[in-house]
Parts: C-alpha cells; structure tokens; sequence
C-alpha cells in the first residue's frame, strides 16, 4: 500500500525520480504498477507461481519472461525512469496487449480491450481533425487539398530489381529474338491444340468449347491414354504452335499445361474461379473475327515473358470490325483472363448530332450556343462479357518442352505456388 502511495504521488507531480536496479516496475491489469524490491524473490517463485505477498498477482508463464526481460533492460540500464518503465511496459514483446486474446483472465481482458478501442478512437478523431485542418487550409489558399492514397499491397509493393523500365533496351533486344517474336511479328500465325486429363467429364469439354472460341485457330483432340511427350511431338508434326492440356479435379478444371511448340518454353499455372460463357449473366455470342489482346501489369523480366507466352496464343493482325477484346490482367501474380465486345452506343451519338444542331441555330440567331453535359465525344462504350472468365497462377515455367524429368527450369514456384512469399508485398510478376 505504501509504495502504491509513493507511486500515485510520482505520477500526480509528473516527476522522473530514478529508481535503482534492485527495484522494477510491473504493470498489471487491474490495478496499475507494482513494485518489487528484492529481483531474486520473483526469480526464485518460479513460472506460473504466488508471490510470497499477498498483493502480487498471479503470474503466467508468458508474463513471468516478459518481466525478466524486463529485469535485464533495467539492470543493462542501471538507471530507469519511472515514466520510461510505464511505456516500456505498455509496448512490451509478450503480444498480450497488441492482441488481448492471449489474455485468459475475462476481466483483465476486458479492460485491456476497452483501452485500445479508446486509444483507436482518439487516434483517429485527430487525424480526422488534422485533415479537417488541412482541408480548410487549402480551400482558403485556394488550392486542392492533398489525398492519401489507400494503403493496399499494391502501393506498399518491394521493388523487384527485375522490373523493366519502358527504355530497357535490353530487354527489348532479348524479346526481339525470343521463342515467341515470330508470333508478334506476324510472321507465324498461333495454332492451338487443346486436350485433357485421361477420362475428363462432361464440365470440362463446356470449358473448352468456350476456349475454342476465344482462342482462334484452336482445335481439341482426345487425349486417350497418350502421355504428354507423345502428345507434344504428335502436335509438333502437325505444325501446332501451342498445346495446351488441362486438368481437372472434382469435375473442376484446376490445372493448365502450355507448352510453345517445338522448342519451348512450357509453363503451369494452377486454374481456379471458372465460369463458362453460359453462366455469365447478359453474355454475348463471339464471332469468328481476331481479337484484340490486352496484356497488363507485367511489369517484371519473369512478369514480361508469361505475357508474352499468353499474347502468343493470338495473331497479332486483330480485326477491329468485331469489336473483340481478350485482357490477361495481373494483379498480385494472379493473371484474370476475360472476354469482352465493346459496344459503342449509337442512341447517345444521335443526340449529340441533334445537340450539336440545335447549337448550331442558337448560334445562326445570335445566342451562344450551350455546352453540352458529359464528354466531350458525346460517345459512350459499354462493354459486354462474352466468356469464359477464370484466374491463372504461375506453378512453375520450364525451358524447352514438357520434360518434368531432365527438363532445366527457368522459375519454379515454392511449394504451394508463388503467392508464400516471405513478404506478403513482393510479386513477382
């Protein structure tokens, strides 16, 4: 009771009177900080065990090595101040106050959660009150007041030092010369050879029927009980540029093999969120017209050549008459792949015509003509899904064809696939 007093006193007059080594601070949950005097007298108590006072409370094993550690900074200290203890106490390494669940104890818990919520909450009425502040500094200035952007993985990416800049000159010649400049060059046209798993069922051929339309020129053949290799030198023999084999699992497709033929590369991704062109609501029907490709946000050396082995699957010649566009998105080494026709709405180009008329008698009269609202085309696009959607990820990319064997790989993911990075904000692609 005595030294809670003292204690009361040094905290009320806000004074830093030192304590000496043979004493230490502990700040319990329920009713603010202890002292003992004598160290050896918590060291002999042992983990999990009574004080010999009856004011101690009991300790856990968790809490009993949290105090030593603390006993330790204060005698390589020699000197503490008793607010120094406080805040060393209250960010201590035990966890127990940044997540309370370890706390067993439903009172001490309790009264651990309510200070955090009130800490958070004053935390975030003054940043709320410093925008406010900044806001009305700038509006009487007259200037825009800066916005944070949203902290997200994106913006907090780890800089890859095999990110390419658009200047790369290296890369661009190494591209020049790669398994796939042929194809963006149009001087080889893609050919694609479609097959499955031995014994597929009957939701996986409604997938490919969907990839035949999508990819041009691709053709499905039945992989009977023909391995991989034999499948890949068949292909190669009838001039097909691509094979692609899929996999399958609990009437699921899970899994896609491409391989470049006759020289690779070959490269795995795992397949996942499926959905055919008939279960996409308000979808359209393609038609037989070259695509557009769109490849986005492969921004690193691995990123550029799994993009360029995705365009490689399409002439690079599109036919802007239909309309069509295929997109491999990446986004934190998840490649989406979707199937769109943009649509250019004709009844908003008529009454920008009929708008721009009447502006033009306003003008014949002598008044000024009128701006029109929205932009400044007077055009919209909308887009319409066409199918099949899913999400590609990277398993492993191998030089050369399919040989799981003897094959040289280029990148092999971690077990488990790439996205079990160390850092949870480092791609890869």
């Amino acid at each position: 009771q005595r030294l809670l007093e003292q204690w009361e006193l040094r905290r009320r007059s806000r004074s830093a009177t030192p304590i000496d080594t043979d004493t230490l601070l502990f700040l319990t949950l329920r009713k603010g900080l202890f002292v003992i005097e004598e160290l050896p007298v918590l060291l002999s108590s042992g983990s999990g065990c009574k004080l010999a006072s009856p004011s101690w409370v009991h300790l856990s094993s968790r809490c009993f090595q949290f105090y030593f550690r603390a006993a330790l900074v204060a005698s390589s200290r020699h000197l503490l101040e008793w607010e120094e203890v406080e805040v060393a106490m209250v960010k201590g390494s035990t966890g127990a106050r940044e997540n309370p669940g370890q706390i067993r104890n439903k009172d001490k818990r309790a009264i651990v959660m309510s200070k955090l919520r009130t800490a958070k909450k004053k935390e975030r009425r003054v940043r709320r009150e410093t925008n406010q502040r900044a806001n009305l500094e700038a509006a009487a200035v007259g200037e825009e007041a800066p916005r944070m952007l949203p902290r997200t993985q994106e913006s907090t990416r780890i800089d890859d030092p095999t990110f390419v800049d658009d200047d790369d000159l290296e890369v661009f010649g190494d591209e020049a010369g790669d398994e796939f400049a042929k194809i963006f060059a149009n001087v080889e046209e893609p050919k694609v050879m479609i097959t499955t798993r031995p014994r597929p069922s009957k939701h996986l051929f409604r997938f490919i029927g969907d990839l035949m339309q999508c990819f041009p020129k691709a053709f499905y053949y039945p992989r009977k009980s023909f391995d991989v290799k034999e499948i890949c030198g068949f292909a190669s023999n009838k001039k097909f540029t691509h094979l692609i084999v899929l996999g399958e699992r609990a009437k699921k497709c899970n899994g896609m093999l491409l391989s470049r033929l006759p020289e690779g590369p070959t490269a795995f991704f795992k397949v996942s969120n499926v959905q055919i062109s008939k279960d996409i609501k308000g979808h359209g029907n393609s038609t037989t017209h070259q695509p557009e490709v769109i490849l986005n946000n492969f921004n690193t050396r691995l990123g550029r050549r799994v993009g360029r082995f995705m365009g490689s699957l399409f002439p690079h010649a599109p036919q802007f008459e239909g309309r069509q566009v295929v997109t491999f998105h990446n986004q934190r080494d998840f490649i989406f792949v979707r199937h769109h026709r943009y649509i250019f709405d004709e009844e908003e180009e008529a009454a920008r015509k009929k708008f721009d008329l009447s502006n033009q008698k306003r003008v014949a009269e002598g008044k000024l003509p009128v701006e029109r609202p929205g932009n400044e085309s007077g055009v919209k696009t909308k887009l319409q899904e066409l199918g099949p959607r899913f999400t590609l990820k990277l398993r492993w990319l191998q030089q050369g064809s399919f040989d799981t064997a003897h094959g040289e790989y280029e990148w092999l993911g971690k077990r488990g696939g790439i996205g079990l990075q160390d850092q949870r904000t480092k791609f890869l692609l």
